[in-house]
């Protein structure tokens, strides 16, 4: 069931609009580096947002709806973790400059936006149209939670990203940076620089982990509205929160598996929905505890130990 009208779907997305047109044009005008003061505060700004938003919509369409929104952003925002990983390592890879990173997360991150909203209006439809796609979506997150948590770490390659590939035969690249521009003339010719490279690959990792995101969120509640809010803000605050944590992600040890016992959790739930329908207090529960448990234990397993060498972490 849908909660929402037409007019707060529109308002929605102007808020959106607004916090992005403010964030880029009025606080990051300047390439700068971005400090863990400056990180910290964006973090809890927007934490605080999505928590009051969270409030409005338990206050206008219910406790349920509200439960659901929490659940759907904490899944998201604990799943998006696993994208801070792989940024770090893209920029490690390609040397980006400190100053030059949030310009590429902002950028990447709007276009996630525009990616999710496509997805998840294509997922909403099919759930409406073909019941049995819950299980087909239950059981491609359970398996990707058992992959996860049994899969050996993998390195950077972005050589072999199709994408990427695609995009150096189409365009000619410099080979050094030119400031944060993305695009630059070199004789007369446009010409992308490998800031634009590190976008690519940064739209193209989001989307993979979109594929697992959002199937994970609509197995919580299949309101689109819901579904979209929750992703939305979890988004919004992942640049922030990539500053925030990049430098400690190796005291994460144990967040891939919580992530992936969340995702067979989810999965598991989403499958069988007809047999037994978990309430959404219930869930957002399980889905709190595993994630604080992973946490916790990562923070004591590695309590002293230092980050490893640039580079030399893999995913």
């Amino acid at each position: 069931m849908e909660t929402a009208s037409l007019p707060l779907w529109i308002g929605f997305n102007l808020f959106v609009l607004g916090m992005l047109a403010l964030d880029l044009g009025v606080f990051h005008r300047k390439a700068h580096e971005v400090s863990f003061k400056e990180a910290a505060t964006w973090s809890a700004v927007w934490v605080a947002l999505a928590l009051a938003f969270n409030a409005g919509v338990w206050h206008w369409f219910g406790p349920q709806k509200g439960t659901e929104f929490l659940t759907g952003y904490l899944i998201e925002k604990s799943l998006s973790i696993d994208n801070i990983f792989v940024f770090a390592l893209i920029f490690s890879y390609f040397a980006v400059p400190a100053a030059y990173q949030h310009r590429v997360l902002f950028w990447g991150i709007l276009g996630a936006l525009v990616l999710r909203a496509i997805f998840i209006a294509a997922g909403s439809a099919l759930l409406t149209r073909f019941h049995w796609i819950i299980y087909v979506f239950g059981a491609f997150l359970v398996l990707t939670g058992l992959k996860m948590a049994l899969a050996p770490a993998r390195g950077l390659e972005p050589d072999k990203n199709p994408v990427l590939r695609l995009v150096r035969r189409l365009m000619p690249v410099t080979d050094r940076f030119h400031g944060q521009s993305f695009f630059v003339r070199e004789n007369g010719a446009r010409v992308a620089t490998p800031l634009f490279l590190v976008l690519v690959l940064v739209e193209t990792t989001d989307l993979i982990f979109a594929v697992d995101s959002i199937p994970a969120i609509f197995a919580i509640t299949t309101d689109p509205f819901i579904v979209y809010t929750s992703n939305v803000f979890a988004i919004l605050g992942l640049r922030s929160l990539y500053f925030l944590l990049a430098g400690i992600m190796h005291r994460f040890e144990y967040l891939k598996l919580g992530l992936a016992a969340v995702l067979v959790f989810v999965g598991a739930k989403m499958a069988l929905v007809d047999v037994y329908k978990i309430p959404a207090a219930v869930s957002l529960g399980v889905v709190a505890t595993l994630l604080a448990a992973a946490i916790v234990a990562s923070l004591v397993r590695t309590r002293g130990r230092s980050a490893p060498p640039a580079g030399a972490a893999g995913r």
